[in-house]
């Protein structure tokens, strides 16, 4: 089975819906499965005091006006489908709160994602589980107790999931990604696990992708000097297209397991033996 790609768009562009579909457009282009977005409703996710601390940003000097100008609501969703449609992408998005996961009940997509730090809020999981739409769960920031809760909520629900390991730093130190806790999350729930990365670079993704995963998500963005505090851990479109193909190469070199002579080896193999040898 194929590795599923997803590029996260999440809110690199910046509330602007032109990058968006620049960004759906060179996903599409570069091969990726689906893109995701983030929904969340300001006032839910935020108490008033934080919102109301000060934040320089290019919306304003305070958490709300940075929070706000990089929201999208119905007329941007509604861009993002019909951009989507017209480069034949999937498109899903993860929220953040009751109230986000309605909005976005109101799209027909396949798809829907548990961010990592919405793992324990079993409220929304319950909400998301019910929908029964194949749910692609981030583990970072979670101790394995809270993901068996999560993973009992689907269970319960019926509910189609996979598990993606994640470390969520941005950006995540090659040191700590910790790979082999993929396999560990693999035998402990016996499902398929994929990689969320946040690293920089595209070494420790092409890693993951060699040792089994399901699915992988990596941020994208067009350039990782734009502002946002997701843009450092990033890959801008050329590193996106490098790591799909790297990702689609390796998926052929493991090839289906059985060991045969092949065309090319004959060939050689005609060149290189003995004549002794091949007279026997």
């Amino acid at each position: 089975m194929a590795i599923f790609i997803i590029a996260e768009i999440g809110i690199n562009h910046n509330g602007d819906i032109d990058t968006a579909k620049q960004l759906i457009s060179g996903a599409a282009d570069c091969g990726a499965d689906a893109v995701k977005f983030q929904k969340r409703s300001i006032d839910k996710v935020y108490n008033a005091d934080y919102l109301a601390q000060t934040r320089e940003s290019p919306w304003g000097t305070t958490q709300r006006a940075q929070k706000e100008g990089l929201e999208f609501g119905e007329a941007e969703f509604a861009e993002i489908e019909r951009c989507c449609q017209e480069h034949r992408i999937a498109w899903f998005a993860s929220a953040w709160d009751l109230e986000a996961q309605e909005f976005l009940r109101q799209y027909e997509g396949r798809y829907n994602k548990v961010a990592s730090a919405q793992l324990i809020n079993h409220a929304l999981l319950q909400m998301i589980a019910e929908e029964k739409k194949h749910t692609f769960i981030s583990t970072g920031m979670s101790e394995l107790e809270e993901i068996d809760a999560a993973v009992e909520i689907f269970r319960k629900a019926g509910c189609p999931f996979e598990l993606m390991h994640c470390n969520s730093q941005y950006p995540m130190p090659d040191r700590d990604a910790n790979l082999n806790v993929i396999q560990t999350l693999r035998d402990r729930y016996g499902c398929d696990v994929g990689y969320s990365g946040h690293e920089t670079g595209i070494v420790i993704s092409m890693a993951a992708a060699a040792i089994g995963i399901s699915s992988i998500e990596r941020h994208i963005t067009l350039d990782r000097a734009m502002y946002g505090s997701d843009q450092a851990a990033s890959v801008e479109l050329v590193g996106f297209r490098r790591l799909v193909d790297g990702i689609r190469l390796i998926e052929t070199a493991f090839g289906d397991g059985v060991k045969i002579l092949s065309d090319g080896e004959r060939a050689v193999r005609e060149k290189l033996m003995p004549i002794e040898t091949a007279m026997r």
